[in-house]
């Protein structure tokens, strides 16, 4: 499922579902290129009022510096191993060393950058498994060249000054990418560790907080380098238990040898960690064909190359190379909706117009194409105790998540209600299979059209779907986990409707959209 796809849930969209709704707009690649970039602005506007002591040539010639090597080096690696380049990637790497590295006009230290940005775009290509990179390009460029002697990465981006544009940028980051609850274990953790070593050197409590998150380059670290989505392990628990164990290697000061600490280090270390508890690397998939679900979705099926690790819920993201990008990427994420043992696997996709080029490309594929899935994650799951009754609540093609569960077989294992809201009947999609689920299915139409004859009708949605409604037709939603599938503008309004009808635990389905 795109996160943009499904019809809103009514008239009424919170603060929350309106930024939801602006930032789905983007991909996370686009998002962080733009934060990135306006905080380089900024750094030059701070040198420029004296903040900043760079010099206004060597800050210039440094960002030339960082940008140019990566994009150039990338392009060329690119054309050596016969891959379409990814620019937006590149120049997001380039833009992260720039804050790395000490801008300065010496010989070795530009050396020392240049190399840096050589070996970033190196990473993803030499420390890759099955065409998926291992390490964040950034730090192990960083990490690499400060083994050679030649510069050693500062991070300057912790500078007091550029907290005012740092911290709204970071949230925003952290805020699309659903990151906070990571982000806040990793700063209590190192946050902890750094305060109780600079208090030992008799500075009091405020100036160790202060030092602590505005002289060291935690928040950096954790707004634009920890949370990167393709180097995090695939589940919640397994993300937070990351955060903590990356917040001590961040923190502890250690020495072997010619190894010692530093921020760089620390996230490799993590990545690593990632690596091993994930998917293990890309895998192609085999295009075999498709069907129209309703006039304006449609069901695309691919045979993996491998097996596929996943949990019912998950999603999967596909890389969709197209020649003209519509300013969204090539990478897009979507719901698996077929079973984890079906051996084939499944998207459910809206597909009316207008269409994005990444669609037109899905709706070009011919029977034996390929495309590369880049990775599958995500926490949609439902409860292992399967006493436990849910509420599955489905706006327009959100339902695609709910079917994997329901052709794993929940309903036949628990209690499960479907709630469908759709614009008229023939947009209900999955038709065949919501009947042999044996779930309990209910559907709001919006047009008032009557469901199929298996479906109980809820009546026509005259409103948006509030608190009052959905407890009516629902009556023992306080007993029951209520997930929430749409638009981000639908899932906050249903899980705010949720909340009010009594509902005491609602998760939802949000997608980065990397």
């Amino acid at each position: 499922m795109s996160p943009v796809d499904a019809p809103k849930a009514g008239a009424a969209v919170s603060p929350a579902g309106r930024l939801d709704t602006l930032l789905g707009h983007f991909t996370m690649y686009r998002l962080i290129l733009l934060v990135l970039g306006a905080l380089a602005a900024y750094s030059l506007l701070l040198n420029a009022l004296g903040w900043l002591t760079f010099g206004i040539p060597q800050m210039l010639v440094h960002l030339v510096l960082c940008m140019g090597f990566t994009y150039l080096s990338n392009r060329g690696l690119a054309a050596l191993f016969h891959v379409r380049p990814h620019s937006e990637s590149s120049l997001i790497t380039g833009l992260l060393l720039y804050f790395l590295f000490w801008p300065t006009f010496a010989p070795m230290d530009m050396a020392g950058v240049a190399l840096a940005c050589v070996l970033a775009s190196a990473s993803k290509y030499a420390l890759a498994w099955r065409g998926r990179h291992i390490f964040n390009p950034a730090a192990a460029g960083a990490f690499i060249t400060g083994l050679t002697g030649l510069n050693i990465a500062t991070w300057w981006a912790a500078t007091p000054a550029m907290l005012w544009l740092l911290v709204p940028g970071i949230l925003l980051v952290l805020y699309r990418t659903r990151k906070f609850l990571m982000a806040a274990v990793f700063l209590v953790v190192a946050l902890a560790i750094i305060t109780a070593e600079l208090l030992q050197a008799e500075l009091s409590l405020g100036g160790a907080l202060w030092q602590g998150l505005a002289q060291r380059p935690l928040l950096f670290f954790v707004g634009f380098m920890l949370t990167e989505p393709l180097t995090l392990p695939p589940r919640r628990w397994q993300q937070l238990a990351l955060a903590a164990v990356v917040g001590v290697v961040f923190s502890v000061p250690y020495n072997f040898g010619f190894i010692a600490n530093s921020p760089e280090l620390a996230l490799l270390l993590g990545n690593l960690l990632a690596f091993l508890v994930g998917q293990r690397g890309a895998l192609r998939l085999r295009f075999a064909g498709s069907r129209a679900l309703t006039p304006s979705t449609t069901e695309f099926v691919f045979e993996p190359s491998r097996p596929v690790r996943f949990l019912p819920g998950q999603y999967m993201e596909l890389d969709l190379p197209h020649a003209k990008s519509d300013g969204k990427g090539r990478r897009r994420v979507f719901s698996l909706t077929s079973a984890p043992d079906s051996g084939t696997v499944k998207f459910g996709i809206r597909t009316a117009e207008p269409l994005s080029a990444a669609k037109k490309a899905l709706l070009a594929l011919k029977p034996g194409d390929e495309v590369a899935a880049t990775s599958v994650g995500g926490d949609f799951v439902l409860p292992r105790d399967h006493n436990e009754p849910v509420l599955l609540i489905a706006a327009g093609i959100g339902i695609t998540p709910f079917l994997a569960h329901l052709a794993a077989g929940a309903a036949r294992e628990r209690d499960v209600v479907l709630l469908l809201l759709a614009r008229n009947a023939g947009e209900i999609a999955y038709a065949s299979e919501l009947e042999a689920s044996g779930a309990r299915i209910l559907a709001r139409i919006a047009d008032g059209s009557a469901p199929p004859s298996f479906i109980t009708d809820a009546g026509a949605a005259a409103g948006p779907l509030d608190g009052t409604s959905l407890r009516a037709l629902v009556p023992d939603i306080a007993d029951r986990t209520v997930y929430v599938s749409g638009s981000p503008a639908s899932v906050a309004s249903l899980r705010r409707a949720a909340r009010n009808a009594g509902a005491r635990r609602v998760h939802v389905d949000s997608f980065a959209g990397y």
